[in-house]
């Protein structure tokens, strides 16, 4: 993978939830320069101030090496995680539902209980073994707005990162009009591992995103492909309603799911499921049984 852009995770550490920059090198830790003026990264966001905590880590030591840090999800608390479903041509195909996905995309709500950090496992309760992966490229909102024109929305943007946002596939299917069931369970997806601030169209028009599951490319497409591309999700989001500071908008996955296969192939305790953006990084984690 090629040398990463500067980024910014949260993790736990030495008993307590930090946030810092993440080098080649390791962490480091800038929660005591900031942490007064900022309880976590969505409160940096808010303050236009993640190029400030960039500029004060340059030329530091790391404080942590990645693997002594358990990674939380970059957002504890954004105000709205909105996620857009079938958003990639293959992906449309596979619904034999005659709709034309082309006409307006598909939007649910997920709750950050929903996910893990990064390197942390995703959870399989006991109700059901479909727990599915979808891998998918995720902005966050850094300047508030509401009917943002397309041609301004890349204005809006703070900084990306990465969700694999498992699914209990039988759940999705309780209901005739929602999939609010299987989206939202404790644990069974994850965002991360950290914030790649945004800085110019490239960084999102037409990069590569790839699932893995135990090493085996199971997704994979460009963003050039989407259906419906990042100008347009945010134009059409912020139309009915108002996008914050440290609003997250995971933005679809490639064909590819485990309910797919013929028989479907679910995630089991053991698998290890990586996402992966060009430019972003890696989201890697495990599968386990709810205790």
């Amino acid at each position: 993978m090629t040398q990463l852009p500067p980024r910014l995770a949260a993790f736990h550490a030495n008993g307590a939830d930090r946030y810092g920059a993440v080098t080649d090198r390791g962490i480091i830790d800038l929660t005591p320069e900031f942490g007064g003026r900022f309880k976590g990264l969505k409160e940096v966001i808010e303050a236009g101030a993640l190029p400030d905590l960039l500029r004060a880590a340059e030329g530091r030591a790391p404080t942590y090496r990645e693997e002594d840090v358990a990674f939380l999800i970059p957002l504890a608390n954004p105000e709205k995680i909105i996620c857009v479903g079938v958003n990639f041509p293959d992906r449309n195909a596979e619904y034999k539902d005659g709709q034309d996905a082309k006409a307006r995309p598909s939007l649910f709500i997920r709750f950050p209980r929903s996910f893990v950090g990064h390197g942390r496992n995703l959870v399989r309760p006991p109700e059901s073994e479909q727990l599915d992966y979808e891998g998918e490229v995720t902005i966050v909102i850094g300047k508030a707005g509401r009917r943002i024109p397309r041609e301004d929305a890349y204005g809006h943007i703070a900084a990306l990162t990465l969700c694999n946002e498992g699914t209990i596939r039988d759940w999705v299917r309780h209901a005739k009009f929602n999939v609010t069931q299987g989206k939202n369970w404790d644990a069974s997806g994850s965002i991360g591992p950290w914030l790649v601030p945004f800085t110019e169209a490239a960084q999102l028009d037409d990069i590569t995103l790839e699932t893995r599951v135990n090493g085996e490319v199971r997704q994979t497409d460009r963003t050039g492909r989407m259906i419906y591309d990042f100008r347009y999700i945010v134009n059409y989001v912020s139309t009915f309603t108002t996008l914050v500071p440290g609003d997250v908008i995971v933005c679809g996955t490639p064909t590819g799911a485990g309910a797919r296969f013929d028989p479907p192939v679910w995630l089991k305790p053991g698998d290890v499921i990586e996402v992966e953006a060009q430019g972003i990084g890696i989201l890697r984690n495990g599968v386990e049984d709810e205790a």
